[in-house]
């Protein structure tokens, strides 16, 4: 496995690629904060990013989605957005944030930034002055309380975080006023999508960006920013959600399509949706491009279960005509070696808890066999930073956690923060290479600096390197169907374009490759008969060689 990696040459630094680049990129998500820190403070930010360009060049990505880095009070990670229009000063500035966008489109990596359109930060200009009594109060949903003295809420809506979805104010005379809404936490007060004053700054937000070069937008909790004017309360099965996947929602993605047409741009949309029609309808051509797939993220590492989301995912974008995305973790799930080594491969919310035993190895060993699975899947995948690195899920000491989830959780959820550590770069430097002088603004754990990323560079069995060949070998399954073949049970088994093959081993014995002329790549060694073990995962010619690309050994 430690032959050369070959140069790519299919469209980096290619300005003349066909405009359709989005529907089979490999796009890295980098979590500002943590990346890497530029300037000692303990805060990872944008001068940090653009050192490492050239690593993320090498890793061969066509992309770059970032979560926010706007001005916020980070009550939110950052998704409690004060001002579209500045760079928070812990990132760095504006003039930063569009020498980043060229530097990256130089190297032939694009930008995707993040829309958050549900809410905005209290400290926001509008939320302050409606606050204050001031007209823009129209741009939330401040209503009177119930109750003799309105001390209930408006209705029975709970938050994302838990707790009541209504925070009541104190009114410019010092008494108890309206209540307004919140979706998520109390400092995230909801806007009001029926008013057009709200519709008509988001697009001038989206041509804002899009003037400094930006490629993309992915748009946060996408089906959630329309409510029922009327705000009832919420009757589970009884006619349509109350803000949940609103009718309405999809001529505001119609509107934000016109504005990204006239750029070139593309939209990814975080739509969680369980009726694959309803979620389709997101997907039509005059609408969001492409949409996260959650099913497949949040799927147990179980073969039927594999096949039936990958089916299932196909399915619901073929009438459409939008390609798929595949993901196996991002800043709020469990990193996949974690999960992939627990009992419950699968991910939900409500069942993150303190002190889960893990496997790391076992949970390693799946999570290179999966790399090798969605790389080798049609359409679009995303790679939330130090997946590549084979991170872990880091338990954050309950004093050191940051996240809204913990606290209103009344303490018994961890949190997103154990995938949002800060990234180790380079082993025997302070702080495993983050950058920082001081303590990070998230510890790391003891042995962080085993997954340093100059530890892996080089060597040939690392996950590091399996990535980097991955993504370079990648193009060659083309942009064409999937195909499934005969296979074992607990055994995947598809063919791409020129006879290409990927098998993914979930049976607990090893078992025969079918016949081929060329081993592409494989996620693990074979046993001593050169069969697949378990929980592995190879990509296979099957056909003679039509380009130039190294063999693997089996082991």
């Amino acid at each position: 496995m430690g032959q050369p990696i070959p140069a790519r040459s299919d469209h980096h630094g290619d300005d003349h690629r066909d405009d359709d680049w989005w529907r089979s990129a490999v796009i890295h998500q980098v979590y500002v904060r943590s990346f890497a820190d530029g300037d000692g403070d303990g805060t990872g930010d944008l001068a940090g990013v653009r050192e490492k360009l050239p690593y993320l060049a090498e890793l061969g990505v066509d992309a770059l989605w970032f979560s926010p880095w706007y001005l916020s009070p980070m009550k939110d990670g950052g998704y409690d957005v004060a001002d579209y229009r500045t760079v928070d000063p812990a990132f760095g500035t504006l003039a930063e944030a569009e020498k980043l966008i060229a530097e990256a489109r130089r190297l032939g990596i694009r930008t995707i930034i993040d829309i958050v359109p549900n809410h905005v930060s209290d400290q926001h200009a509008w939320f302050r002055a409606a606050l204050a009594g001031g007209p823009e109060r129209d741009l939330f949903h401040f209503r009177p309380g119930r109750g003799e003295h309105g001390e209930l809420p408006p209705n029975n809506w709970t938050s994302e975080f838990g707790g009541p979805a209504w925070t009541r104010v104190t009114e410019p005379d010092g008494i108890p006023g309206d209540w307004y809404l919140h979706l998520f936490a109390p400092e995230q007060p909801d806007l009001d999508w029926a008013h057009p004053a709200v519709r008509q700054e988001h697009e001038d937000i989206l041509r804002f960006w899009f003037e400094r070069g930006v490629a993309g937008v992915r748009v946060d909790s996408a089906a959630l920013p329309a409510k029922d004017p009327l705000l009832p309360d919420l009757v589970e099965g009884r006619g349509p959600h109350p803000y949940v996947d609103r009718d309405e929602l999809h001529d505001v993605y119609r509107a934000w399509r016109a504005v990204a047409d006239e750029y070139g741009a593309v939209f990814v949309g975080e739509v969680w949706l369980p009726d694959a029609e309803r979620f389709a309808r997101y997907l039509r051509p005059d609408e969001l491009h492409t949409a996260f797939n959650f099913s497949f993220m949040t799927c147990p590492w179980d073969a039927a279960r594999l096949r039936t989301s990958i089916d299932e995912t196909l399915a619901e974008h073929a009438p459409v005509g939008a390609p798929a995305t595949w993901v196996l973790c991002n800043h709020d799930v469990t990193r996949t070696v974690t999960r992939y080594g627990r009992a419950d491969t699968g991910f939900d919310f409500a069942a993150k808890a303190f002190g889960t035993p893990t496997d790391l190895a076992l949970g390693t060993r799946r999570a290179r066999a999966a790399a090798l699975l969605s790389l080798a899947l049609p359409g679009t995948v995303y790679l939330y930073q130090g997946e590549e690195l084979g991170l872990p899920e880091v338990e954050v000491a309950r004093e050191h956690i940051q996240d809204p989830m913990h606290a209103r959780s009344g303490g018994t959820d961890p949190g997103r923060d154990g995938c949002r550590v800060p990234l180790p770069w380079a082993a025997k430097e302070p702080y495993a290479g983050f950058g920082s002088r001081n303590t990070p603004w998230l510890p790391q754990p003891d042995g962080w600096a085993m997954y340093a990323v100059d530890r892996q560079q080089d060597d040939p069995g690392s996950l590091l390197t399996l990535y980097r060949r991955a993504i370079r070998l990648r193009p060659a399954f083309g942009t064409g169907p999937l195909t499934w073949l005969p296979a074992p049970e607990g055994v995947l088994a598809f063919e791409r374009a020129d006879g290409l093959r990927c098998l993914v081993n979930l049976a607990d014995t090893p078992v025969d490759l079918p016949g081929h002329t060329g081993i592409l790549l494989a996620s693990g060694p074979f046993d001593t008969g050169n069969r697949l073990p378990k929980d592995t995962a190879v990509w296979l010619r099957t056909r003679p060689a039509r380009f130039s690309a190294p063999e693997e050994s089996p082991s």
